[in-house]
């Protein structure tokens, strides 16, 4: 009868764990990172002022656009506020929130709100135009008031553009 030539060696205890997971960086902008909370304010301030600015006319009620940009730039603030107040959490406590139902609930929050901003300073734009240029109706209206709610719900809408775009490229990234 013969023996086998190899004899059975056992496996090193360092090479039989698993290796450890190693995680990426957070990427500056996404939720919990010092860009993402300078992002979540951009959008609030906007939006803020584009709300004040409306607020502070008195016949924006009569055009249903500009009551839409009231309702849009409100939620936009209110969305923008509360994320913000999330991102100051996490960076007081040194916390990541790469957590999938975290980011899958931001990049839904975000694009729903963006969508909304920016149709709304669409909407609102072709309107002052509409009674800028083609009514020529400026001097019996706010118009420069419209204006700068509409140019600050436009650029709440470009700061929250790349929230959304980091969150959504982080979730289809996984």
């Amino acid at each position: 009868m013969s023996t086998p030539a190899v004899h059975p060696v056992e496996i090193p205890a360092v090479l039989a764990r698993p290796p450890a997971v190693v995680r990426t960086k957070d990427v500056q902008g996404m939720p919990g990172t010092s860009l993402g909370l300078v992002f979540r304010v951009f959008q609030f301030v906007f939006a803020l002022i584009s709300l004040s600015i409306m607020a502070s006319t008195d016949d924006f009620p009569s055009v249903t656009a500009f009551c839409y940009l009231v309702a849009a730039v409100s939620l936009q603030s209110l969305w923008s506020l509360a994320l913000a107040v999330v991102d100051i959490y996490a960076l007081l406590v040194k916390r990541s929130l790469r957590n999938t139902r975290v980011v899958s609930l931001f990049a839904i929050g975000d694009g729903i709100t963006s969508t909304l901003t920016f149709a709304a300073a669409c909407a609102s734009a072709g309107i002052t135009v509409l009674i800028g240029n083609d009514l020529d109706k400026c001097d019996v209206n706010h118009c420069k008031k419209f204006m700068s709610a509409t140019a600050m719900a436009f650029l709440s809408w470009v700061s929250v553009s790349p929230s959304f775009f980091l969150n959504f490229w982080s979730l289809a990234s996984r």
